[in-house]
């Protein structure tokens, strides 16, 4: 270097350069002629450099193994990723459908229970669906899916394989609304099955079922089973009712009352028999016609001045 300047070959002299291309030139005569030794000799020097050589080898190596991992293992993870996205798409696809069955297998349950209940019942009854419940406050009714096209009227009672259910109150053509006997509209006669006491079951405003004007002197006890009692409310003789909860004295204390369980559970509603007829059809047509008519009906014995059923009236007199 002179002047400020930088020269080619400042930093090795063209000496050194020689020394370096002679021991070269040496190194490689020494190898052809003298294999053996020089391998020996050159395994021995190259030990030191080829450890240093491989430690960043290595770190290499590690970093490159690393990566791959890490590419492979991101690729796997997504295929899973899909994988759980799909089986989890099919796991609820599955789950609803066995929903679906459960609800269709339990519906059947219940439909054959009614309609072997309907076969073995003593009165002609029509199964109809709840597909409504009462969205207020006043009234305790349901909506089925019977109407007056299929035979339905006002007062025809209501009830399920368990017992009584209520009364048509309300028909449209194809649906109709029936109150449930927990409405204080609602009212059966009832008679206690053990100790043979009549009274009236009727709901209440709290929503509960109450049997009244019980004798004063009944023995009826929690637990006693009330059914109908066939006279009125549009239900045969014997459909349960409930069970005895609880047995006081009116406010007048002139006949007992006597809280009753219902025995339908009624905010699981889902299939009902509506009652057509509270007596057998071949019972109705074996009753007998009234033989004698009271006095003072026409055509009864014994009323001269009226004429016998059927017969066509004589003509007046002329004057």
């Amino acid at each position: 270097m002179s002047g400020g300047r930088f020269r080619p070959g400042g930093l090795l002299g063209s000496g050194v350069r020689r020394i370096i291309v002679v021991v070269f030139a040496v190194a490689g005569v020494a190898m052809v002629l003298f294999p053996a030794p020089a391998h020996v000799l050159f395994r021995t020097a190259s030990a030191p450099l080829a450890d240093l050589v491989a430690i960043p080898m290595e770190g290499m190596a590690i970093l490159d193994r690393g990566i791959r991992d890490w590419w492979l293992n991101y690729v796997d993870l997504r295929g899973v990723r899909e994988q759980n996205y799909a089986l989890r798409n099919k796991v609820q696809q599955l789950e609803g459908d066995l929903n679906q069955w459960r609800e269709r297998l339990l519906a059947s349950e219940r439909l054959s229970a009614l309609l072997e209940f309907q076969q073995h019942a003593p009165i002609p009854t029509m199964a109809a669906k709840v597909i409504g419940r009462s969205a207020s406050n006043w009234y305790q009714g349901v909506i089925l899916n019977k109407g007056a096209k299929d035979g339905v009227r006002i007062e025809m009672g209501v009830m399920t394989a368990a017992g009584v259910v209520g009364h048509i109150v309300r028909t449209g053509r194809s649906t109709s609304v029936a109150l449930l006997i927990i409405d204080p509209n609602v009212a059966v006669g009832g008679l206690v099955q053990r100790t043979r006491d009549e009274g009236v079951v009727q709901g209440t405003a709290q929503g509960h079922v109450r049997m009244k004007y019980l004798p004063p002197l009944s023995s009826v006890t929690p637990g006693d089973a009330v059914i109908t009692s066939g006279l009125v409310g549009g239900f045969p003789r014997g459909v349960l009712i409930g069970r005895v909860s609880r047995v006081g004295e009116s406010e007048g204390e002139l006949f007992q009352v006597a809280d009753i369980e219902p025995a339908v559970p009624f905010r699981q509603l889902e299939e009902v028999l509506i009652v057509l007829a509270t007596q057998p059809a071949d019972v109705e047509k074996t009753l007998p016609a009234p033989l004698v008519k009271p006095r003072g009906m026409p055509g009864a014995p014994g009323d001269q001045g009226a004429p016998a059923a059927g017969a066509p009236a004589s003509p007046e007199p002329a004057p």
